[in-house]
């Protein structure tokens, strides 16, 4: 009887010590508002805590832009480049966008990480999708972000088997039992802080935003879900570019337009600061002669100051 009350003790105090850690590898505890932490208990998931933002842009200026640059031949870009790239400026710019739940407490994130969909093969118009994870720099220019992009999808669309896809492989070996337990085992180490570090750090879910974009594939923008795994606050969806009927001063055009679609956890960031900082995204693609330079030698302007 003895041990056993010795081991009950042992367990509420390995459980007492967990409930009171609030340290984490990826952020650092914010101290909210007491309706913003109730939001945590009444809305426990994320996608029951979800709101949907759209919007769409005319495209006209991010594609003379992209057409400008492969003429010059200096660097190798695309629209996911320029998205990745007014995401950031618009998180660095507002970094309550940078927040996520985690044990139903809210936390600041520790870094700009971003996730985003690349497209591996297409074999009988089936395309095989990766997940790129980085974490952006500040100070670094577009031609310098999109070499670090572009070396990651090249990695990605090899043949070389990445960490993920190792980590992968083995827990696809798991029978069903041990691969559900052992979920739910991670599940309660990241919901106590006690998930490593090295395992947030390569995992796609981790993230300030998750993209996608969809248009790669000939496909039309959608609503994305927000993983129940994972940390990412933010979903970022776009379509491919469609010719549509606008209203310009006054008269009505043909326009090419780019579709958007974000998914957000309420949670950690209400409904301003998502519209603020999709003002920068937008601002990004409408102006990239201006913001993203890299047309010449001697305009090549950083996305975020640097640091000091």
């Amino acid at each position: 009887m003895t041990w056993v009350l010795s081991a009950l003790a042992v367990v509420v105090v390995l459980y007492l010590l967990a409930e009171l850690k609030t340290s984490r590898p990826d952020g650092t505890l914010i101290q909210v508002h007491p309706y913003r932490r109730a939001l945590s208990f009444i809305m426990p998931t994320r996608n029951e805590s979800v709101f949907y933002y759209e919007d769409e842009i005319d495209a006209g200026p991010f594609l003379e832009y992209l057409d400008a640059l492969k003429e010059s031949g200096r660097f190798e870009a695309r629209l996911t480049h320029m998205i990745v790239a007014g995401l950031d400026r618009g998180i660095y710019k507002y970094p309550t966008l940078n927040r996520f739940i985690a044990g139903q407490r809210l936390y600041q994130r520790k870094g700009r990480w971003f996730s985003f969909a690349v497209k591996r093969v297409k074999k009988n118009k089936q395309a095989k999708l990766a997940s790129v994870k980085m974490e952006m720099n500040d100070g670094q220019t577009f031609e310098e972000l999109c070499g670090r992009i572009n070396k990651h999808i090249y990695r990605e669309r090899s043949e070389e088997q990445t960490e993920l896809d190792k980590e992968l492989a083995l827990l696809n070996l798991l029978p069903r039992p041990m691969f559900r337990y052992g979920y739910r085992l991670a599940r309660i180490l990241d919901y106590y802080n006690l998930l490593p570090a090295s395992f947030i750090k390569g995992d796609a879910m981790f993230a300030s935003v998750f993209m996608a974009n969809l248009g790669t594939i000939d496909m039309n923008a959608g609503f994305h879900h927000l993983f129940e795994w994972g940390t990412n606050s933010i979903f970022v969806v776009v379509g491919q570019v469609v010719e549509k009927v606008v209203v310009v001063d006054g008269e009505m055009v043909i326009q090419k337009r780019l579709p958007l679609r974000f998914t957000m956890d309420e949670r950690a960031d209400d409904g301003m600061g998502a519209m603020l900082g999709t003002e920068v995204l937008k601002e990004t693609l409408l102006n990239p002669r201006e913001i993203l330079g890299g047309l010449t030698d001697d305009y090549n302007p950083p996305l975020t100051p640097a640091k000091g």
